[in-house]
């Protein structure tokens, strides 16, 4: 059972991660970021990178590399955002 729960904790970890996709698209698309709160994508990151360094000194490669996935993503929608935002 344990392993049943471990593994779908980890395919959470991948379904969050692909959440930031359409929006990333979609800024490459449109070239636009003005719908986007760049507030909210820091502190999305922000929790994230705290969640990395957390399962390290867990030792939870789970939560590590999962959160590390999900910042990954998400720090590429803040980077598109400000980008586009600035130009």
């Amino acid at each position: 059972m344990k392993e049943i729960v471990t593994f779908f904790f980890g395919l959470g970890f991948v379904f969050n991660a692909s959440l930031f996709i359409p929006q990333a698209i979609r800024i490459i698309k449109t070239r636009s970021a003005n719908n986007i709160s760049l507030i909210t994508f820091v502190g999305f990151n922000l929790i994230q990178l705290n969640s990395v360094i957390y399962g390290y000194y867990q030792n939870d490669p789970i939560l590590m590399y999962g959160n590390l996935i999900s910042f990954i993503a998400c720090g590429t929608v803040t980077l598109l955002a400000t980008y586009y935002r600035n130009s």
